[in-house]
């Protein structure tokens, strides 16, 4: 995997109170694309981050129905991952995030 498509297949850390209690579990959460596939996504935390995966889960979030003043409205969907980690590794950037 090149490195272009690492940056576009990994968004950003997803950053909630389910995420951080997921950390505890050794589970760390990412905003993927859209289009992005399990293995890539853990091609892409292993190349970003040097570190081993165990494994991915990858789900879709659907965008929130909203009101307004002009009718309904649907907010935007994304897809985020949880990353497990090898036993004993560790992202010691996500501790500030906890």
């Amino acid at each position: 995997m090149n490195q272009e498509r690492v940056f576009k297949v990994l968004l950003g850390p997803h950053v909630t109170e389910k995420a951080a209690m997921a950390a505890e579990r050794n589970q760390y959460v990412f905003r993927v694309a859209s289009d992005a596939t399990k293995p890539e996504i853990k091609k892409a935390v292993e190349a970003l981050f040097g570190k081993k995966v165990d494994g991915v889960q990858a789900l879709n979030v659907k965008g929130k129905t909203k009101r307004t003043a002009h009718g309904v409205g649907l907010r935007k969907g994304y897809r985020k991952a949880y990353v497990t980690l090898a036993a004993g590794e560790t992202l010691e950037d996500f501790a500030g995030a906890e």
